[in-house]
This record gives C-alpha cells, structure tokens and sequence, in this order.
C-alpha cells in the first residue's frame, strides 16, 4: 500500500485494526476456551448482526452491507461470516444450522456475493468431508442465498488501494505485485499445517481454507476487498477471530502426550499460536 502511494491515514487504519484483532484474539482464547456450550447462541447473535445489517446498514448503489462508526465504513460480513462457519464446522446443532441459514438470507438480501460464495464453498467442504443432514441443509440454504446475489446485478465501482489490488499492485511496481500474491498465500497456512498436524480436525481447517479462499478469489474476479493486504480493517479483525476458531496445535499435541503419560489434560499456553500468526 505505501509502494502505491495509498495515504498514510489507510495505513494507520489497517495497523490500528490488527491491534484490535490481535487483542480479541487474546482476551477472548479463554473464554471461548472454557465456554464451547455458547457457540450455537454465538452463531445465531451473529447471523442476527448480518440480518439486521442488511435491514438497516449503510447503502450504496443498491447494496447494504456496511456499517458506519465514526466516519469508517465496517463491512460485518467480513468480520463475523469466516468465524461462524468455521465454528460451525466445530459444533454442528439445528440452532447453529438455523444460524448459518440466516446468515445465507442476508447475504442474498445485502446482497453480497463474495462473501454468498464464501458460504457456498466452506459448506461445500463440509459436506464433502462430514456427510451429515444438517450440513446439507445449510449448504441448500447457501446455494439458494448465492443463487439470488447472481440474479441481482452488482455495480459497485472498484475503489483504489481496496478492490482490484491483485491487478492494480503490478501496474505500479512488481515488487508490489509479488508482496501481494505472497500475502495473499499466507494467509491460508494455518489451513495448511493445521490438515497436515492435526487429523482429527480436517473439516475445520478445511472451512478455514475454504473462507479465505473464497475472499482471494472474489477479489481476483470482481470488485471486492481484496483481505489483509489492501485497505479495510473488517478483514484484518475477521481473520484474527476466524484464528480464535480454530484447534490450537500446542493443546492438540500436549493432550496427546498427557494422555500417554497418564497426566491430567491441562491448559498449555497458545504461544506457538501466536508465533504462527507473527
């Protein structure tokens, strides 16, 4: 961005928003941690906010799918969607699949269709790896709420230094360009290590990598956000929570060798995850 010539003021925005997210992500651990039972009412209070969100958020040129606080447009849909289907791919329940149903309504209704099609494709491997009724349902939901942003025209102009910056980084300097394509790899390596350490959690790592995906591949193919490496602070926040989401490797491993010591499961702590995010 400061290779582009983006103003200093984006810039401060997008640092101020990893600090946020970085702090969320280390107050929140425990709690989340030591209250799993509440994911199902997390993901409804969720899907209310993208509902209510569509009703009621800030339009543009038909669309309505931000929110203003003090002068920043906050795109919720980037913040809160990634962080429900990965704990949805967690806990699956008919109230957290009522949830992701809402969430379905009001991405068609914003409408929004990266982030429609950010639903499809992490429902769709849900289904393919855990075959069960209620993934199948949501995944139909999903396909329906897509089906509908396809039917609608979306006219929104590409705004600099947030849309089209795959393309847009190389016209200015290849260095640029490269920084790009290699933030956008980064961040699916939590994906990456978490499939190949941890068996037992194929499916949440899977809807992890299946999200963000999703958002490079919007961005690639239409004028969307491109995450982390262009201006907005709603996908930088969004990613640190959808980390808060995951397994935590170190507990994978320490239980592991509790149980085979005998030991008492304990609580390590989540250095290594933060080590990984740095």
């Amino acid at each position: 961005m400061a290779i582009a010539g983006a103003p200093m003021r984006y810039i401060g925005i997008n640092v101020g928003a990893l600090a946020i997210g970085l702090t969320m992500l280390a107050l929140l651990e425990r709690t989340v941690a030591a209250g799993q039972r509440w994911t199902d009412g997390a993901i409804t209070a969720m899907a209310g906010a993208l509902l209510a969100t569509a009703f009621l958020g800030s339009e543009v040129d038909g669309a309505a799918r931000w929110v203003s606080f003090g002068g920043l447009a906050i795109q919720p849909s980037l913040i809160l969607l990634p962080v429900m289907l990965i704990a949805f791919s967690r806990s699956r329940s008919v109230l957290a699949t009522a949830g992701i149903i809402a969430a379905a309504a009001a991405m068609a209704l914003q409408p929004d269709r990266a982030m429609a099609g950010m639903l499809v494709l992490c429902l769709a491997a849900l289904a393919v790896i855990r075959r069960d009724m209620l993934a199948a349902v949501a995944l139909a939901a999903g396909v329906t709420g897509f089906a509908a942003t396809l039917a609608r025209a979306d006219t929104l102009p590409a705004v600099p230094y947030v849309d089209q910056i795959l393309y847009s980084s190389f016209d200015v300097h290849v260095g640029a360009g490269l920084a790009v394509l290699g933030g956008m790899a980064m961040l699916l390596i939590p994906a990456i290590v978490g499939w190949s350490q941890d068996n037992n959690n194929c499916a949440t790592y899977a809807a992890f990598g299946a999200a963000w995906f999703a958002a490079i591949m919007a961005a690639a193919l239409g004028n969307y956000p491109t995450p982390i490496v262009g201006y907005g602070g709603s996908a930088i926040i969004g990613y640190a929570l959808s980390l808060l989401a995951l397994p935590k490797l170190s507990r994978v491993r320490a239980g592991a060798v509790c149980r085979r010591s005998g030991a008492k499961d304990g609580s390590p702590s989540d250095r290594r995850l933060f080590v990984a995010l740095a």
